[in-house]
Formats: structure tokens, sequence, C-alpha cells
């Protein structure tokens, strides 16, 4: 009998973003990729989502490394913050370690780590993992699928992918190598990217939106073009780039994470752009406009981002107006559509011309759909199969997929974040579950919690009650007229009779506990809570936060 394998799922299998998974052999733990997630609109004041540590921080010293399949934030950004209580390695290509370090290096910890680049097709040892790493393509260069080579057979991770025919920089999805490995061993275990697996047909190539771009800079000639896409999509900004020097234009990045990268991949070899074609930001204000062309973060409507300020007409750069275009090269993420669509109307206030993915064919997703998905599944015909990287409908909806391909209908196994399963000789059983909600950062405050959460829910929505009150617990009496302040309940100059009914309820609820004994701030706090609770819900059936102010003499 050969030692079960054990997977441990800490985010990305109910939700887009925050994807982590633990895979252990011989007591020890490979981290499939560690990322963040960004907040929904109902998550007030939190920065960023992480997984919850509390599993990975009980183990830490049986941590070999950390694999980042590809250099998305959503993959890697929470190395940032779990490097400050654990020290591993991360493995991955060149230009997705050097992606992963840029937020690493913020945060002042590179000596917790170190980074070592793999190869396309490598194949390597780290301690008891036996790893081969496959190219696949997707929206930022050099992505890999991983094959874990275990005695309990093959498992392979695709990493977020999609079957581009014509890449831009002519690296596919490696399908050969996976079907060798399906042809020879078999696929014990596929673990496979679900994103968008309820869309049937196939994803557009990227070159298609190399064509596109062509089109509007002719279109928009004379115009200064700002684009904007995400930093890391290096495929993008190669072909924004083309389109702009095609026409006659030169490049200017605006945004500091599209500044480093484009640093970065050129250093690396994988952008091209003419020295005398890129120029900075400062230096093209004063040219034609129909000579220029802005590369701009803020595709997402990020409410900082470069081009979020533009749209506010708070930027220090530029000043836009009705001769300029503004091209979202980008479609939003989930949760990011209120963000991009405040920035698309004030760009639109400023009399600005507005190209965007449902305007244009400006985006192509970096992930396979029904048929590319249902192609994986016929090339490597796993034994067994579960749904990554996806909300729970895109999860379900996967499994379906990998059934009508084949795969046995108990083999395709729908799991949520915090399950442990076991690939055993038996086959693929549950085996627990470990913590795993979600890790909310608010500046650089982690963990702020879902009581905080819920606190700022009801302040935004119910408004907050300060009832002050002034005791002499020896008398017992009163010693100053209560104060009733109040913020988003009710406009106080017009409720002062609200207001002092709430002081006289108050006043009367204290005096009787004082003269019933009672002398500890906790249980007086309590009656004010309850006495001014009572009466506001009772007068506007609402239920703003009351919070209790006893001063004594």
């Amino acid at each position: 009998m050969a030692d079960p394998v054990k997977i441990t799922f800490l985010g990305g299998l109910g939700e887009i973003g925050r994807n982590c998974a633990a895979i252990e052999i011989d007591d020890r733990i490979m981290l499939l990729d560690c990322g963040l997630m960004f907040p929904d609109a109902d998550m007030l004041g939190i920065d960023l989502v992480l997984p919850d540590f509390t599993w990975l921080l009980e183990n830490g010293d049986r941590i070999e490394g950390c694999i980042v399949t590809h250099g998305h934030e959503d993959h890697h950004g929470g190395l940032a913050y779990l490097l400050r209580e654990l020290s591993f390695p991360l493995y991955g290509s060149a230009l997705t370690l050097g992606l992963a370090r840029n937020r690493i290096e913020e945060a002042g910890l590179l000596d917790r780590t170190e980074m070592i680049t793999v190869a396309d097709n490598e194949r390597r040892e780290i301690g008891p993992f036996d790893c081969e790493f496959i190219p696949v393509t997707h929206s930022v260069p050099h992505g890999f699928a991983t094959a874990f080579h275990t005695r309990q057979g093959t498992i392979l991770h695709t990493g977020d992918f999609k079957l581009d025919l014509t890449p831009v920089d002519g690296r596919l999805t490696d399908l050969g190598v996976m079907g060798a490995i399906a042809q020879n061993e078999g696929v014990r275990l596929l673990l496979s990217d679900s994103t968008n697996a309820d869309q049937p047909g196939h994803s557009r190539s990227e070159r298609s939106v190399g064509k596109v771009l062509h089109q509007l800079f002719a279109e928009h000639k004379g115009r200064r073009i700002i684009t904007a896409c995400f930093a890391s999509h290096i495929h993008r900004v190669q072909q924004i780039a083309d389109a702009a020097v095609d026409h006659g234009r030169v490049v200017a990045t605006l945004g500091l994470s599209m500044k480093k990268n484009v640093r970065l991949a050129r250093d690396m070899g994988l952008l091209r752009i003419a020295d005398d074609k890129l120029l900075d930001i400062e230096d093209v204000k004063d040219l034609d406009p129909g000579r220029v062309c802005v590369i701009s973060t803020g595709s997402q409507g990020e409410p900082m981002s470069a081009l979020a300020l533009m749209a506010a007409n708070t930027s220090k750069w530029l000043k836009l107006d009705s001769d300029d275009t503004v091209i979202l090269s980008s479609h939003p993420i989930p949760g990011n559509e209120m963000n991009v669509t405040k920035v698309i109307d004030g760009l639109f206030r400023l009399g600005v011309e507005v190209v965007h993915s449902g305007i244009e064919d400006v985006h192509a997703t970096g992930h396979a759909k029904q048929e590319e998905l249902k192609t994986i599944l016929s090339i490597l015909r796993p034994d067994w199969m579960v749904p990554v990287h996806g909300e729970y409908r895109h999860l379900v909806t996967h499994a379906r997929l990998a059934r009508s391909m084949g795969v046995a209908d108990d083999h395709a196994v729908v799991c949520e974040d915090g399950d442990q399963i076991a690939l055993t000789d038996k086959g693929l059983i549950r085996v627990g579950k470990v913590p795993a909600s979600y890790l909310y950062v608010d500046g650089i405050v982690g963990d702020v919690g879902h009581g905080v959460l819920r606190d700022r829910r009801v302040l935004a929505d119910e408004g907050v009650v300060v009832v002050i009150v002034s005791v002499d617990r020896n008398e017992p009496s009163l010693l100053n007229a209560t104060q009733v302040i109040t913020r988003g309940w009710v406009h106080a100059p017009e409720a002062e009779d609200l207001l002092d009914e709430c002081r006289q309820v108050v006043d009367t609820a204290v005096l009787r506990d004082l003269s019933d004994g009672a002398h500890d701030i906790e249980s007086l706090q309590r009656t004010v809570r309850r006495a001014a609770g009572k009466l506001v819900s009772e007068r506007t059936k609402r239920r703003p936060m009351i919070v209790p102010v006893i001063m004594e003499a």
C-alpha cells in the first residue's frame, strides 16, 4: 500500500481570488499559490482579503516551499503577509517571481524567502515532491501547469490557462507533454481552472485584440489615446504599444505598477518597445495629442488608481477633455462592476470618448471556456477530477462537464475552501476540514474580523447614537444633564423632541438601577443601551449602534 497524498484547499474554491492549496507528501507541505482577493462592495473599508493562515501557521515547520503558478496577485499577493510569520522558498518562472518580488520587497520581506527560477518543462525534486512544470498560455506570460508525480499517481494542476493557438509570444499550452503524461502513466487526479466553465465555445486569441486596437487607433487619429489594462498583462501592453507605434505615436506609462512591470518585462526581453518610442509621462504633455498613447493602470476602477484620478479630474499628470479617447482594454472582475461604471461615468462627464469591452472586442479572457476544458479532459482522461479556481456555480458546472466527458459521476468531486481530501489506494476521500474564513486587511492591520465589518455595516445603514450619562454612585444621582449625540440616525436640529424623550427614558432607567444598588459601569452601560435602543426602535423602526458612555464622580 502506498501512503496517501493529502490536499488542503485554503482559498479559491467558491470565489474568484485568494487562491491557495497545500499538497502533503511524507509529512511535508508544498503550497500551490498564496493569493489575495479584492473586497466586495459590502466589505466596508477593507483593502484586500487573504486566505485564513491558521492551519499554515500551525504547520509552518512542515512547509517545503511554495510554487507560484503565474504572476497575478490573486495567486501570489498573499505571500507578502504569510512571509511575515513563516519563511520558505518560492518556485516559479523568472517573470512570475519578478512580479511577486515587487510586493514582497515593498513589505521588506525579501530576507524571508529564496526565489528559485524553474524553466519550461523542467522536472525538479523539491524535498519529497517530484514536480514537472508545464507551459500554459494565460493573460500573463510564462504561467505553469504543475504535475506532481507521486506514489498515488500523477496529480496535475492546470493553473490558470487557455488554449490560444496564436499567442503573442508563441508560447503555447504544451498539450504534447500533458498528453504524454496521460499516455504513459495516466492522470490520477486533475485539478482544473473553472473560471469560464459556464461559458460555451472557445476563448478568443489574444492576437484578435491587437487587430481591434489597430482599427481603433486608425479611427481615433489626431486624438490623444489613453489605454487601461492590467499591469501584469504584458501581451496586451505589447499589442497596445505595437498599435501606437505603427500609427506614429510614442508610448508613456502611468501608474507605479505599470511602470515597474514594463521595466521588468523589457529587461527580461519579454516586451519590445524601442527606447525612442517609450517616454516618461512628464515628456508627453506638450506633444501633439495625435502622437501620444498613454498606457495606464486602473482598468478595474480601483479608487486611487491612475485612471480613477483622471476620471475625477485630480490627476497631476493628465487633464482629460473632449479631445481624448480612453480605451478600457479589460473586463470587470466580478465585484468591480460598480467601480468601473463610476470611472466610465466620470470620463463621460469630462467629455471623453470611452471605448470598452461592451462596445468593441478590446479584451480577450485568459481562461479556458467549455470547449477548451473539454479538450483538456479528452487529452488527460483523469481518473478523478476536482474543479478549482471559481465561484461555486463554476465548480459545479465544471464537474458536470467532466462527467459528460467520461469521468465517473462520483469521481468528479466538488470541494470548497477548508476541505481536506486524500488520494489513497482506494481513491479520493474526504478527510477533514480546516479553518478557511476570510482574513480581512484594512491598511496595515490584518484580520479586521467579521465583528468589525458588522459594526461598519450598522454604522453605514443605521447610524450611531452616543448617550453620555454622568452619575454619582454614592448618592445615587445624576450629576449633569444626559447628552444624546447622533450621527446618521436622525438630524438632531429637527428631532429635539425625540432626543429629549430619549434622555428622559435613559435617566429614568439609570436612576432606577442606581436606587436598586447597581454600581458597576458595565451594568449601567447595558441599562443605557437597552433603554435607548428600545425607544429608538419603537419610534423610528431603525436599529442604529447605541454607544453608552458612563462618567462617574
